[in-house]
């Protein structure tokens, strides 16, 4: 189901509405999500997820309206098996994807378990085969025999190409083709270690969609190494791909993974394409998971960051009345609050928000006053003058 946001929430450049910008999308189909983060994302160096924060991400993840959570990989330890097992029986609305080498075993545990449906991985680049020893026979011969596995044990199928944006595009094709042939109903175009430009993701994605034909859905799988990774999501749309892989905060290994709602919100505001997403949950996600992984995101991070929609610096603050001037987007759109918080930038425009935010009486001629006590005490301590700190001085001054 696609979510549209109001047009009079969007207050982007008219620029982007050239079709230089917004053409070779099609905006017949919705983009929708398949969430890695309990695989993928738990890869971030010291992210371990028990089994309860696994559920509650799970849960987190459909009420987002992700249409696909990827439970993790049961091979891993008990502690996995035991995620995957009770997110299979929460009867979530978004459909539980397992993780599978092209392994045999791999695909038991996931069978044992009752997945329904399971996305398979090998490597087809040269340089990952010779890492891992083997050759491409080897790999059609692996891939093979999981799919036919899996098929028989009557499981849909994802056929994952690892590195697949730098593997050789003759046998790229060759090994989607055979997986398609052996049951696999959706691949994965792969930029694992994120060395893919966008211009170049969508000219492969749309010569693997002319290849494989318009009956099976392309996903996208990309990482951040260069900056690039919500760049690089959209143009795989504009080339064909279906869905789009990637995480809650962008979290995973090196420099992440794509941020499944940057990308919702790039490719619905900037380019007008419907997608599967409530950005209106998108913060709350984001809250449940940086607690389960013991971490923190920047302020300043696109749709989730906590500063977006605070204002400290006064020259902003005297257009915070007008939100089209300061932000290109209404933060309703990600349900966040507007504010106003008080420091060294803050100007007599801060004040009087400041006092109306608080239910303060300030006359004006007072306003100089109190900002010059308000910079003293944040450049002398070198951080923000708390709202009991701000009615101190406002008592003072009078």
């Amino acid at each position: 189901m696609s979510l549209q946001i109001p047009n009079d929430k969007i207050w982007i450049s008219e620029l982007n509405k050239d079709e230089t910008v917004r053409g070779g999308f099609d905006r017949d189909r919705t983009v929708r999500f398949y969430d890695t983060t309990l695989r993928d994302g738990e890869q971030a160096i010291g992210v371990v997820f028990n089994p309860d924060e696994k559920f509650e991400i799970a849960r987190t993840l459909s009420e987002l309206g992700v249409g696909r959570i990827e439970s993790g990989f049961p091979k891993v330890s008990a502690e996995d098996t035991e995620a995957v097992k009770r997110i299979l029986e929460a009867d979530l609305t978004s459909e539980i994807w397992g993780f599978a080498r092209c392994v045999i075993s791999d695909i038991d545990a996931h069978i044992e378990l009752g997945t329904k449906q399971v996305l398979v991985e090998i490597s087809t680049s040269d340089l990952k085969m010779q890492a891992y020893g083997f050759d491409r026979k080897k790999v059609m011969e692996r891939l093979t025999n999981a799919v036919k596995h899996a098929r028989d044990n009557s499981l849909r199928v994802n056929f994952f190409a690892v590195d697949a944006t730098r593997s050789d595009t003759g046998f790229l094709k060759d090994v989607y083709s055979t997986a398609i042939e052996t049951g696999a109903e959706e691949i994965s175009v792969v930029d694992t270690i994120g060395a893919c430009a966008p211009e170049a993701v969508e000219a492969l994605i749309h010569d693997i969609a002319s290849h494989v034909g318009p009956g099976i859905p392309i996903h996208w799988h990309g990482h951040n190494d260069f900056g690039l990774a919500t760049a690089s999501a959209i143009a795989a749309v504009r080339g064909g791909a279906t869905w789009i892989q990637g995480t809650v905060n962008g979290m995973g290994e090196r420099a992440g993974n794509a941020d499944i709602c940057e990308v919702a919100l790039a490719l619905q505001c900037l380019y007008d394409m419907p997608v599967e997403l409530d950005l209106t949950k998108a913060r709350d996600a984001s809250r449940v998971v940086k607690q389960a992984g013991g971490y923190q995101v920047d302020g300043w991070k696109p749709v989730v960051g906590e500063n977006l929609y605070i204002r400290e610096s006064g020259a902003v603050a005297s257009q915070f009345h007008i939100p089209q001037a300061i932000e290109p987007y209404s933060a309703d759109i990600v349900a966040a609050e507007r504010g106003i918080v008080l420091g060294k930038k803050s100007g007599l425009a801060s004040i009087q928000l400041k006092a109306e935010e608080l239910n303060l009486s300030v006359s004006e001629e007072r306003y100089p006053t109190i900002l010059a006590a308000i910079k003293l005490l944040a450049t002398s301590e070198e951080r923000l003058v708390s709202d009991e700190e701000f009615r101190q001085i406002v008592a003072r001054s009078q």
